[in-house]
């Protein structure tokens, strides 16, 4: 493992010998050999190692100018950038938490940046060392937690744990309570909507784009996906219809169906801010009385009546206890022959995001993934005939790159807007996100279903053709 001291060249032990001392030697005053302190890059070579038994992928450096070099064999040649390891509080978090929530404060906070290319930089960490905001987590071997104490004395970094940013969310209560929904929705969305508007652009839609052709703009991929969705709910055949959007975000799609198709929309949302913001648009729009934005719970809807709903990117906050009373709740809204366009980050064999994960404490505080297939068999349970499943997760890598460009391009104005700590953290997890669509750990899926009529009429077209 090649070492690099601020003031030497790299080094590596010899054959046969033991890893460096992270001792060596200077002529003192008088020309009498004298033990130079040994730096960080020497003191956390061993605890490297457990992680990274073929030596690190990528070049770790740290506070007082050391670095342990890349191994070339590990990354195949690729040096897609470094972890740059600030401060010493960093070993203190992961020794407090020897996980990806440790991992994720420190970078979080600042203790830790990843530079360069973030999509390589992560796929390069993960594969080594197990290292993911999906996927399996690796458990620290015993090994790694003593060379992780043993370097943390050496270096002076044993304490109390630090305290968690305080971006990292604190939400009590029972668990998809009306109040604890609402409180963990806030969370992610209020982190204002200029915010939103630098990363989203001009569509303000939080969701799958669909990028029909190779160099279609974000806002128009987003444009597509609208319209998609409007075209499988029937809303081109039947101008008028009533549509419901559970979850509508800053009212994009409930626009655009008013907008192009007549829709009489109402769109809910525990979010203030996407509230006003929606509310606005509508005004400027000229479209006020064609739509109605309410800041209300899909569960305090009982006793009206839709054409048609739609359901995109909210169900990965319902949970799989309460995904069939969602899908009765919304089958019971609808007339016969009335349709559901349920939109959902879905994950083979599911996936809670609770506990120790980064993208719980900072990003989806008690979100879930949910299989699709779950998903197909809620709805038939509830009364649906499902009649069509569609996967867009090729599309959805293309959209978080698109946001990242965004906020990466807009960061000193981002920064001001929402702290750095924010910013980093969805940095993070939308390029971690990015690679995990990319790589089949997650996916994306629309399920259109239908509540059928007497005697079974559904009131579907004989082919996809219409849409």
């Amino acid at each position: 493992m090649a070492i690099t001291n601020h003031d030497s060249a790299p080094s590596a032990p010899a054959a046969g010998s033991r890893p460096n001392s992270g001792l060596s030697e200077r002529g003192g005053r008088f020309g009498a050999q004298v033990a130079r302190p040994a730096s960080a890059a020497e003191q956390l070579a061993p605890l490297l190692q457990v992680f990274f038994p073929g030596g690190p992928p990528v070049r770790f450096s740290f506070w007082d100018g050391s670095a342990i070099e890349a191994a070339g064999g590990a990354s195949g040649g690729r040096q897609p950038g470094e972890v740059v390891v600030r401060s010493p509080r960093a070993l203190r978090r992961l020794l407090w938490s020897p996980n990806e929530l440790g991992l994720a404060r420190a970078v979080v906070s600042g203790d830790v940046a990843l530079e360069g290319d973030l999509y390589e930089l992560l796929k390069l960490l993960r594969d080594e060392a197990g290292v993911s905001a999906y996927g399996p987590r690796r458990r620290p071997k015993p090994g790694a937690v003593v060379a992780g104490v043993r370097a943390a004395v050496r270096l002076g970094a044993i304490g109390l744990p630090p305290p968690p940013p305080p971006e990292e969310a604190r939400i009590g209560g029972w668990l998809h309570s009306k109040r604890r929904d609402a409180a963990a929705v806030r969370h992610h969305y209020e982190a204002g909507n200029e915010f939103y508007r630098l990363v989203l652009g001009p569509a303000m839609t939080y969701s799958c784009a669909r990028f029909e052709v190779e160099g279609m703009s974000l806002e128009d991929a987003q444009a597509a996906k609208h319209d998609l969705i409007c075209r499988k709910l029937g809303l081109a055949d039947r101008p008028g219809l009533r549509l419901l959007d559970v979850g509508c975000g800053w009212g994009s799609l409930a626009l655009h169906a008013a907008r192009r198709y007549g829709a009489e929309a109402v769109g809910i949302t525990l979010s203030p801010s996407q509230v006003d913001w929606a509310q606005r648009r509508a005004r400027e729009e000229g479209l006020a009385g064609k739509v109605e934005f309410r800041l209300q719970d899909y569960r305090d809807l009982a006793g009206e009546r839709f054409d048609v709903i739609s359901s995109v990117g909210m169900f990965e906050h319902v949970g799989s206890e309460r995904m069939g009373s969602y899908f009765s709740t919304l089958f019971g809204l609808l007339g016969p022959r009335g349709r559901l366009l349920n939109h959902a980050i879905s994950k083979p064999g599911g996936s809670k995001m609770r506990g120790a994960r980064f993208i719980a404490r900072y990003i989806f505080p008690d979100g879930e993934l949910i299989d699709v297939a779950e998903v197909v068999k809620a709805m038939e349970r509830a009364g649906f005939e499902v009649r069509d499943v569609e996967s867009l997760r090729e599309h959805y890598v293309e959209t978080l790159r698109s946001w990242v460009s965004n906020l990466e391009a807009a960061w000193d104005k981002a920064v001001a807007l929402v702290g750095e700590a924010r910013a980093r953290a969805w940095r993070l997890y939308m390029s971690a996100s990015a690679n995990a669509f990319e790589e089949q750990k997650i996916s994306v899926h629309q399920v259109l279903g239908v509540r059928p009529g007497p005697g079974g009429d559904s009131g579907m077209p004989r082919t996809r053709g219409k849409w």
